[in-house]
């Protein structure tokens, strides 16, 4: 299953290293478990957008996955790719840029000729093959026809394809240079918020997040000074506050750190999928580890 990460310590920018593959593998299992691609995103001080990625399969090279990348920023995000849709390439390789923003996501939506309809013209903002990067599009269109309202744009997105289309999971994280927002829709996959306080729950302490499945671990010692909201697939460390975001609820995390969360997706999808109605590679991308 993809592994979604996203971190904000704004206003403040922060150092944070980060391993995108950390669990050892035997040779026997990695065609089953290793990634098809890993990648990070964050942002330059004047707000420039940087991703590093690439469409690992750890069969081929394991090297860039495993090596550590050191940067700074006030928002990251950080995605481990089990292919569903689209091959393995760097332009189906999560997280993307639209607009300034990037975004990362884990889930299967089918129809895609419908959504490809939908898009229009602004169809042109897609590079790669993936589902993921064309809801990427119909939010950055619908945020555009609203002004810049990125919540508007992922409500009005997010409503489209849940009545519209075939839907397994539509989890995101999406970043700005200070803002940062999750979507957790429906149940079918977990994501988790932290509203980290200065030095963790013991009032000291740098940030050393690893999550049970190896695939990704994350370290920041300007994170025993500052706080910072984190969202992740899966708990990753012992602090108890970590709350299971609810099925419908998109949460914001505005630049001083103020969370807004609320349920905009009530009710399942329409065509909800199940692991039986997807193709074999996507069915397999979407089991849990």
């Amino acid at each position: 299953m993809c592994r979604l990460f996203g971190l904000s310590s704004a206003p403040n920018r922060t150092h944070a290293t980060f391993w995108l593959l950390d669990a050892p593998d035997s040779l026997s299992q990695q065609s089953r478990r290793d990634p098809d691609g890993t990648g990070l995103g964050y942002f330059a001080a004047d707000g420039t957008p940087h991703i590093d990625k690439a469409p690992i399969a750890a069969y081929r090279d394991r090297t860039f996955a495993e090596d550590a990348r050191q940067v700074q920023s006030a928002t990251f995000l950080a995605h481990v790719r089990f292919a569903s849709t689209g091959g393995l390439d760097p332009r189906n390789t999560h997280p993307f840029q639209q607009d300034g923003r990037l975004f990362a996501h884990n889930g299967v939506i089918e129809g895609l000729d419908q959504l490809d309809a939908r898009l229009g013209d602004d169809r042109s903002l897609v590079g790669g093959d993936t589902d993921s990067e064309r809801f990427f599009a119909l939010i950055t269109r619908e945020t555009r026809q609203h002004d810049g309202d990125v919540t508007a744009g992922i409500e009005r997105a997010a409503h489209w394809i849940a009545r519209n289309l075939p839907v397994f999971a539509l989890n995101l994280v999406l970043i700005t240079p200070d803002e940062l927002w999750a979507l957790r829709y429906p149940a079918t996959h977990e994501l988790y918020v932290l509203e980290r306080q200065a030095g963790g729950q013991y009032g000291s302490r740098h940030m050393d997040h690893s999550g049970s499945h190896g695939r990704m671990r994350v370290h920041s010692e300007h994170l025993a000074d500052h706080p910072a909201v984190v969202v992740a697939s899966e708990r990753m460390d012992d602090n108890p506050h970590w709350r299971l975001m609810e099925p419908g609820e998109l949460l914001h995390v505005g630049p001083a750190l103020h969370t807004d969360r609320r349920v905009i997706l009530p009710d399942p999808p329409s065509h909800q999928l199940t692991l039986d109605d997807l193709r074999p590679e996507a069915a397999a991308s979407q089991k849990a580890a």
